[in-house]
């Protein structure tokens, strides 16, 4: 036990530090007249659309302030760059947004003579989407409100085909985000900034977008590919039946055959769900004709569909995710039911310029494409939610992903979540998850929000392919039932395994023991029936003069050098964390891919212009050895 390092590695708040602006090489060169143009949502794709990111005007006004009322141009407005959120450099505005404040957005809606056109068209209707809006918003045109929304990270959509005409319209956005201060899931975020914690964002953070759909089109498509059976199912869920329903792969040389089936309207667990008629799509693949998707071969079927008016082209992979014994008996996560060794990073989606926001499509593949360059195959998405576009490059460059889900509760009791695990594990492990008051999840409301937060998260994220095992939990952050909530997974999704808490408070539970370990010598622990993961190590930091946001270094030991750091990085991979895949380890996750604020432990900076390691270990074959069926 390195005893130094880890009280080094307490967290402490530093809310008074200023931080540098760094600027990434795609921010500093930015176009404000166009500003994440691509379509946000690849697995629903349709061609009449428009984006509205862009400037806007915002307002920060207090709660109390009764002066400012919707239909109102706002008192004193300033530009804000949409969707960029304040608190970020390339927003422009560089403000936190405090719990007793509103943010309002406004901007007007000027519809094209396309668009009235369109309205024209029987039953043509006008959906507003957003990707997503940090905390609390109401929406507002021309004074009226037509939809409110809770939850930070996930996205939705109204109606507003009424307000289409010749004339423009004013469009409002009212958001209040309590961050930290709320039992809301808020992820890294705080008010008091430092160590392993980050700056709060609000306000819009995603695209803003609308676009054209027929009277009865298809609301929302579930992709399940059946590996074993050579088949994928694409369920289209619709108000109404459709009358006719077609599909074709636009791969001509694929040997399949593609069937329908309308079924009744779904059972309905959920209110939302009630009356959504079912319409599947079968892609039965001629034996053994079809690709597996892999990170070597990422393989994806592009699938055009037309549903009655409606038309929009998706894609799937064939592929499978599970945990099997290996010929020893030793369970492994199987990839196509071959054992396969993940070789991760944590990767936390932050940047130094545009918060949670990455400044443009390409940086997303940047750091993709930089991960699998140094020979890691699966990136852990840390308590965050991407836009869709982020799991769309993972899905064509072959990145397996790890998604948590994001962690909320009261204000978390670090003793007992993190310092007492580090120091004493076994202690967390007989530790049970129903004391709520001390994991902080005392509101029982709250807890409900949660669940219905992950079981959405579920449904916004299901058909990605390079998405692998969910994550309910991490370290303690608001965790309770976990063992439950783990079957709750399952449940929903029964294609994917579930590492039901990430770190510590181990509950029995889920497909993997999955332990975080920054300061012992790395050893694997099976109990037997799950598949065992270190799903953190590492953190070694290097601080990068010039390319830092404070001076000040949080991490779990400290390197001089880049050249320094590439070796220990090294030396960890090489001597002790690869021989432990013959004992049984089934992968390992390294903090971290860049670094965040404080936190230095990235293998590239936070404004991602310097890569620290000089070299890396090969990782080419993700086959345990002694390990193959």
């Amino acid at each position: 036990m390195k005893l130094r390092e880890a009280i080094a590695s307490l967290h402490q708040a530093h809310p008074e530090d200023v931080l540098a602006p760094l600027y990434t090489p795609w921010g500093e060169h930015l176009d404000r007249a166009c500003v994440w143009q691509e379509y946000p949502r690849p697995q629903l794709a349709r061609r009449q659309y428009e984006i509205l990111n862009g400037e806007w005007d915002c307002a920060f006004v207090p709660v109390a302030d009764t002066s400012v009322v919707p239909g109102k141009k706002l008192p004193r407005p300033q530009k804000i760059l949409v969707p960029f959120s304040p608190e970020s450099l390339l927003s422009g505005v560089g403000r936190q947004l405090m719990p007793d404040e509103y943010l309002w957005y406004q901007r007007t809606l000027a519809f094209s003579q396309m668009d009235y056109a369109r309205k024209q068209q029987t039953g043509r209707r006008c959906l507003l989407h957003f990707g997503a809006v940090d905390q609390s918003c109401t929406v507002y045109i021309d004074g009226r409100e037509v939809c409110s929304h809770t939850g930070g990270y996930l996205p939705f959509s109204v109606d507003i085909s009424a307000f289409v005409s010749h004339e423009p319209c004013l469009l409002q956005v009212r958001v209040r985000d309590e961050s930290d201060r709320s039992g809301h899931s808020r992820g890294k975020q705080t008010l008091r900034r430092g160590g392993m914690f980050y700056t709060a964002q609000s306000g819009i953070w995603q695209t803003v977008w609308y676009e054209w759909v027929p009277e009865n089109p298809i609301t929302d498509c579930r992709i399940t590919p059946d590996y074993d059976n050579g088949l994928a199912r694409i369920t289209l869920f619709s108000h109404r039946p459709f009358r006719s329903v077609e599909g074709s792969l636009k791969e001509e040389s694929v040997d399949c055959e593609i069937t329908l089936t309308q079924d009744g309207p779904e059972p309905a667990p959920r209110p939302q769900d009630a009356g959504r008629i079912r319409t599947t799509l079968t892609v039965r693949f001629a034996q053994g004709a079809f690709r597996p998707w892999t990170p070597e071969d990422p393989h994806l079927y592009h699938l055009m569909i037309r549903a009655d008016e409606d038309m929009a082209e998706t894609y799937f992979a064939m592929r499978c995710y599970s945990v099997e014994p290996d010929e020893r008996g030793i369970p492994r996560f199987c990839l196509n039911h071959r054992p396969y060794f993940l070789h991760g990073l944590l990767d936390q989606g932050y940047w130094s310029d545009g918060l949670m926001t990455a400044p443009c499509d390409e940086a997303f593949v940047y750091d993709i494409e930089l991960a699998k360059q140094h020979g890691f195959n699966m990136l852990r998405k840390h308590i965050k939610i991407e836009p869709l576009r982020w799991y769309y490059h993972c899905d064509r460059l072959g990145m397996i992903v790890w998604q948590d889900m994001v962690s909320g509760g009261s204000n978390y009791h670090m003793p007992l979540v993190c310092y007492l695990p580090t120091l004493f594990p076994h202690m967390s492990r007989h530790t049970k998850d129903h004391h709520y008051r001390l994991f902080s999840r005392a509101d029982a409301e709250e807890r409900n929000a949660w669940e219905r937060e992950c079981l959405d998260t579920i449904d916004h994220l299901y058909n990605v392919p390079s998405l692998a095992v969910w994550v309910p939990f991490n370290e303690g952050w608001g965790q309770f039932d976990a063992a439950r909530i783990a079957e709750l997974v399952r449940e929903k999704d029964p294609t994917r395994p579930v590492d039901h808490a990430s770190g510590w408070f181990d509950q029995n539970a889920g497909d993997f023991r999955s332990i975080h370990n920054y300061f012992r010598p790395l050893r694997v622990k099976l109990d037997g029936k799950r598949a065992f993961v270190i799903s953190e190590y590492g953190g070694y930091t290097c601080h990068i003069p010039g390319h830092s946001s404070v001076e000040r270094i949080y991490g779990y030991r400290n390197y001089p050098s880049a050249e320094k750091l590439s070796a220990a990085f090294r030396h960890l991979v090489e001597t002790r964390l690869l021989p432990l895949v013959e004992q049984g380890l089934s992968g390992a996750v390294y903090t971290q891919l860049s670094d965040v604020e404080e936190e230095v432990n990235g293998l590239v900076t936070y404004d991602r212009r310097v890569v620290k390691l000089t070299d890396s270990p090969a990782a080419q074959d993700h086959t345990p050895p002694s390990a193959s069926f």
